[in-house]
């Protein structure tokens, strides 16, 4: 199964961007990291940029847009995800719970499942075979 960890600030997080750098800090995330990366439960993991100029896509009128911002407050920011194959959804909690903390934007991590062939209807999976041959045979295991 596959989740995507993602890392918010929060409700008594003040982020600080122009905080110096703690390198001791920053060790610790990458060994977390690299940790996962051994344990072979590591798909990707990257953090988000605030300082991008970042877009949104929306759909209106059944037709697609661009939407200018800004989006979010700095409290609603995702900081970046990690996302991981384990075998459910206790063993992602784990991974978790061994998070360092301290940067002040990634306080509150959420645990997604993310969609597998399992959670498809066999009846769908044929039309994504269909519709998406060569992408389906990273999506299905036939």
């Amino acid at each position: 199964m596959k989740f995507i960890i993602t890392a918010h600030p929060g409700p008594d997080s003040k982020p600080e961007p122009g905080a110096p750098f703690d390198e001791t800090l920053f060790t610790a995330y990458m060994k977390f990291n690299e940790d996962m990366h051994r344990a072979g439960v590591l798909v990707a993991s990257e953090g988000l940029n605030p300082a991008v100029k970042t877009a949104r896509v929306v759909a209106r009128n059944g037709r697609r847009a661009v939407m200018d911002g800004p989006f979010t407050e700095s409290k609603e920011l995702i900081g970046g995800f990690y996302i991981v194959e384990v075998g459910s959804l206790d063993e992602a909690i784990g991974w978790a719970l061994k998070c360092p903390t301290g940067l002040g934007f990634d306080d509150v991590l959420e645990i997604h499942a993310l969609t597998g062939e399992a959670d498809v209807p066999a009846h769908l999976l044929d039309l994504v075979k269909r519709a998406a041959p060569e992408w389906s045979r990273s999506f299905t295991k036939k």
